[in-house]
């Protein structure tokens, strides 16, 4: 994997924690990838569909 950093507003961050801290991920990154893989997915299908 490449690392990316980014900038998160503080309440973000508190919310990726407050995940982290209930055991729904194992780490503050997990939380990320797993959003960004989410987002890609839904954004890229609105793209297929707007392209048929």
């Amino acid at each position: 994997m490449i690392v990316c950093p980014v900038h998160l507003p503080p309440m973000y961050l508190k919310a990726i924690e407050e995940l982290v801290e209930h055991g729904f991920y194992p780490c503050r990154s997990e939380v990320i990838r797993v959003a960004i893989r989410d987002m890609l997915k839904r954004d890229l299908q609105i793209c297929k569909k707007l392209k048929e």
